[in-house]
């Protein structure tokens, strides 16, 4: 008997080894989906792995892993830190209700231009335009643009989160992306260097005023798209520390072409010129940090059915091959969740940010059509929340949480 029970005990001892070792093959980070929180523990304080825990709601059972930021088959040599989102189970259906959660609705896609040293009152042109079109605003209306923004509910999220279904913003509120084309000087002006060497900002900028939010309001994650030409900002002494001070603080840059060529007026090889030679030139300086993303010139073409769009999104100009995962219309609304079916990442719509006395889809036109159908969180950016009666309008391509209500 007492080698019977010796024997069993043996195999146990080699099957929980041989598990064991499934489980760490080669030292790499393994999957923790389907781990409780006391599971997820052992596993980081075996592993000597520093954890830092996030309590999210979900579907997923309460206690247990919604998501880590370490992938599996990560060499453990690799990791000190792992953070993970643990579920404390799904809202209540009447706290849905509340806040009339919908994860199917429009999200503003602002296109500014230049942000000029002026108030409303020194221009021409209605409400804070300093020119006729209003691509031109004045500070004093920016900085009325994003109190009102903030005020009506709306919060900051990076263009590329937005086109990539990382949509976080709290409970109650709704995600909102500020983009900026041609690079011009008064986007970032530089009045010189500190003792330290580094830039001093314009306030009255556009980032000197982004800034100036970001230090009013600390919960409100300021951040914005700055689509760039052959100019980057006019500054050529500082352009290095400009794009990088850029990157560094939050903010991203994007592609406007080399020369801010209208795509119908020129032919394929011209069309892969324009867009190769930017992408080469943000690569003189910010290398693997820029976005992969076009603001179309003139929003030309008008149509993804153009014979140069395909050049826009793909190319190979002289053995520089580029990518690009999202083109920028001028537009005039805003666009659809990146979880519905209808949502078109390569061709994304824009609101410009003009007065025009609430006609012609200027800001206040625009927002007074959002109040109907705007996208509201529910606080956790690995969920789609929905109505029950919308459910069959997700497109779940991010692989989240789907929750009908």
């Amino acid at each position: 008997m007492k080698k019977i029970i010796l024997i069993l005990i043996t195999i146990l001892l080699i099957t929980g080894c041989k598990s064991k070792t499934k489980e760490n093959k080669n030292n790499q980070m393994i999957d923790l989906s389907g781990y409780s929180l006391s599971e997820v523990e052992k596993y980081a304080k075996d592993n000597n792995i520093e954890l830092e825990i996030e309590y999210v709601n979900s579907s997923v059972k309460k206690d247990y892993l919604v998501s880590q930021d370490v992938k599996s088959g990560t060499s453990l040599k690799e990791v000190s830190n792992l953070k993970v989102a643990i579920s404390t189970g799904r809202l209540d259906d009447s706290v849905y209700q509340e806040y009339n959660v919908n994860e199917l609705g429009r999200v503003p896609v602002m296109m500014y231009h230049g942000i000029h040293d002026k108030k409303n009152s020194e221009t021409n042109y209605t409400g804070g335009n300093v020119d006729k079109d209003g691509y031109q605003r004045t500070a004093e209306a920016f900085r009325d643009d994003l109190e009102f923004y903030y005020q009506s509910g709306y919060r900051m999220i990076r263009l590329v989160d937005y086109i990539n279904g990382i949509i976080d913003v709290e409970l109650g509120k709704s995600p909102i992306v500020i983009t900026f084309d041609d690079s011009l000087k008064n986007n970032i002006n530089v009045l010189g260097l500190d003792d330290n060497g580094d830039i001093i900002i314009d306030p009255n900028s556009a980032v000197g005023v982004l800034e100036e939010f970001k230090k009013k309001y600390p919960d409100y994650n300021v951040t914005a798209t700055f689509f760039a030409n052959a100019g980057l900002f006019d500054q050529p002494e500082y352009t290095e520390k400009i794009l990088n001070w850029l990157i560094d603080n939050g903010y991203d840059i994007g592609n406007h072409t080399y020369s801010h060529v209208n795509f119908k007026n020129v032919d394929a090889n011209t069309s892969v010129k324009e867009v190769a030679s930017m992408y080469m030139l943000l690569d003189e300086y910010i290398k693997g940090k820029y976005v992969n993303i076009i603001a179309l010139p003139f929003g030309s073409p008008g149509s993804t059915e153009h014979a140069n769009f395909k050049y826009i999104l793909s190319g190979n100009y002289d053995g520089y091959e580029y990518h690009t995962d999202s083109c920028l219309r001028v537009g005039w609304e805003a666009d659809y969740s990146p979880f519905s079916k209808t949502f078109k990442k390569e061709f994304i719509k824009r609101i410009r940010a003009y007065d025009n006395n609430g006609e012609d889809f200027d800001i206040t036109y625009n927002f007074k059509m959002l109040e109907k159908n705007h996208y509201i969180s529910d606080g956790n950016k690995d969920n789609i929340v929905v109505s029950k009666e919308n459910l069959d309008y997700v497109n779940n391509i991010y692989n989240l949480n789907v929750i009908s209500y």
